[in-house]
């Protein structure tokens, strides 16, 4: 199952957002949010202020919303995003991407740009039947949100970090177990 490279990397730039509002909060200053900018790839305007910056904060909560949706909630959130930023779906090239879509321009503000990249791949993951790709980590201490693109939908965790961690605790309780016989 294969979505368009604009549509994983839209998923995928959604999770990183979300999970910046974890313990401790990766996006709480300007600075920060410039940095994520940058790091993501993000195009168009910017205005660099504290305004812009709680606006795409705010964001962060509604997808996670979606995120962990059933497909109906999915859809009406997906829906709402859209017609929020009036979006009008067009094609586009750009910075070495071949043709795909945008539905804002690179001129709207960075939250509407953000809200509707997201929508939009959301908008795939609905109509392709895949929601129950849209997962939020198995480790006990961690809710980062992540997209599993593995083959046979079988990916538990967000990170390797988390991955390790379950499988040391899973062997230190054997271990401790087998010594208790």
């Amino acid at each position: 199952m294969d979505f368009a490279h604009d549509t994983e990397v839209a998923l995928m730039t959604a999770a990183a957002l979300i999970n910046t509002a974890g313990e401790p909060d990766t996006l709480s200053t300007v600075q920060d949010l410039t940095a994520f900018y940058r790091d993501q790839g993000w195009t168009g305007s910017r205005v660099g202020d504290t305004s812009e910056l709680e606006q795409v904060r705010a964001l962060r909560p509604r997808l996670r919303a979606l995120w962990v949706a059933e497909v109906e909630e999915l859809v009406e959130g997906v829906n709402a995003l859209l017609r929020e930023a009036q979006a009008l779906p067009q094609v586009v090239r750009h910075g070495g991407y071949d043709w795909h879509l945008h539905a804002t321009g690179q001129d709207q503000p960075l939250s509407t740009r953000m809200s509707v990249e997201a929508a939009m791949a959301l908008v795939d993951v609905i109509r392709m039947g895949e929601s129950q790709r849209l997962r939020v980590c198995a480790a006990p201490d961690c809710d980062d949100v992540f997209m599993d693109l593995s083959r046979n939908r079988s990916r538990r965790f967000s990170d390797v970090t988390c991955s390790n961690r379950v499988a040391a605790a899973a062997y230190r309780s054997r271990q401790s177990d087998q010594d208790d016989e």
